[in-house]
This record gives C-alpha cells, sequence and structure tokens, in this order.
C-alpha cells in the first residue's frame, strides 16, 4: 500500500503479466474460435466401428472392433475374471434396454444388406469417397480428386462423352482441385 491509500501495481513477471495485455473480462483468447467440421464423429465411435480379422477355433471372420471388446470381456468373464464378468453382464443389461420392442413384444433388428455389386461401402474405408452426410445411412457419396485423376489418367487416348464428363463432374467431391485433361470440355 502507499501512502494515499491505493494498492501498488504487482511487479510484472511470472503468472503476473502487464495489467494492459490481459485479456478483458468477457472477450475470448481464441477470436475465431473451433474450426468448423472438427470433432463430427466422437472419436471412439471411429475406433470401435473399425474392422478387425479375429480367430475362433481356427476359423477367421471380421467383425467390429466393439463386438472384438465384448467377445473377449465375456471370454475373460467365463474364465473367471469377476470385473470382466460384471462389465458383461452390464453391457447386456444395458442391450436389452435399447431395444426397441413393438405391441406384440417382438424385437425390431435393423440388417443393413448390400447388393451385390453395390462399391459404395467399399469406397469410403479405401477412402476413395467420402460420405457427404455422416450422419444418415443413405447419404449421397461423392469421388475424391486424386481418384478422378488417376481414373482420366488410365483413359489415356480414349474420350468420355459430354454426359459422363457431366457425370464425373457431379461426382467429384471437390471438383477443382482435379487437373482436368486438355480434352475435358465440361468445366466446373
Amino acid at each position: 500500500m502507499t501512502s494515499d491509500g491505493k494498492r501498488k501495481n504487482r511487479e510484472v513477471g511470472y503468472k503476473n503479466p502487464p495489467v494492459d495485455t490481459r485479456f478483458k473480462s468477457g472477450s475470448s483468447g481464441n477470436k475465431k474460435g473451433r474450426p468448423r467440421g472438427r470433432h463430427k464423429v466422437a472419436p471412439y465411435e471411429a475406433v470401435l466401428g473399425q474392422l478387425v480379422t479375429i480367430r475362433e477355433e481356427g476359423i477367421e471372420r471380421q467383425v467390429t472392433a466393439a463386438e472384438a471388446f465384448l467377445l473377449q470381456l465375456a471370454r475373460r468373464g467365463l474364465e473367471g475374471d469377476t470385473s470382466a464378468a460384471r462389465g458383461t453382464m452390464m453391457a447386456i443389461a444395458e442391450g436389452r434396454n435399447a431395444q426397441v420392442v413393438d405391441e406384440r413384444g417382438f424385437s425390431k433388428i435393423a440388417i443393413e444388406t448390400v447388393s451385390p455389386g453395390s462399391v459404395n461401402t467399399a469406397l469410403q474405408p479405401l477412402r476413395m469417397a467420402k460420405k457427404l452426410d455422416p450422419y444418415r445411412a443413405t447419404a449421397r457419396m461423392a469421388l475424391e480428386p486424386w481418384l478422378v485423376k488417376a481414373a482420366l489418367e488410365r483413359l489415356g487416348d480414349d474420350h468420355l462423352t459430354l454426359e459422363e464428363q457431366r457425370t464425373v463432374l457431379k461426382a467429384t467431391r471437390t471438383p477443382k482441385k482435379v487437373t482436368w485433361p486438355d480434352w475435358w470440355e465440361v468445366l466446373p
């Protein structure tokens, strides 16, 4: 305290920035905020949704990581691990509570089928196409620019018709990033 009763400013140093450079009350230090499009999917959903190969009694099959995790937990519970058994029982109870039952008492099961020859389900894991709306199962897929460029290079001297060019252009996620060949007529 000074002789006139006012508090003396503390010295500038570690954890004591100058008063005039401190953030003002009510203003953020991150003016632009979080970039759009980040963290759309929870990281655990991305990890647990991946396919893994498991071997049961010498037979290999592919399941999601979540299924593999639950199978491992159940196996450990059956072998006598009490905490794993408790976790398995909790997962079973949660699964039963989440089931949709109609008025007749039947459980509703949703099955996603892929028609023979459909490549949409393979394009996304191969990073050849991107689903335009990640939250809808039936969302439109768009081809990645690098794939379109590679496919056009493979054509060699063959050319696409105008209608085929329009179709390719519509199906490309970011057509401005593609280096279109000299013979290409339909421009983005």
